[in-house]
């Protein structure tokens, strides 16, 4: 998948000298995931519809 113009975002409570933490991108029809400690090689990340990525973090909130 080639993204190059994603604005990704993570959270405020991950640090530069802390652990790794996953960042998010949005797009029109995709929510795009990637494991923050990817960067330097631009790594591989998921694609969710955006039902499917509230449905998660719904479910995550709750567990």
């Amino acid at each position: 998948m080639n993204t190059p113009e994603l604005t990704w975002i993570k959270s405020s409570y991950s640090t530069n000298d802390g652990p790794d933490c996953v960042e998010v991108a949005n797009a029109p029809t995709t929510v795009h995931v990637r494991d923050s400690k990817q960067l330097p090689t631009g790594g591989p990340h998921l694609g969710f519809t955006p039902a499917a990525w509230a449905d998660f973090v719904t479910y995550a909130s709750e567990v």
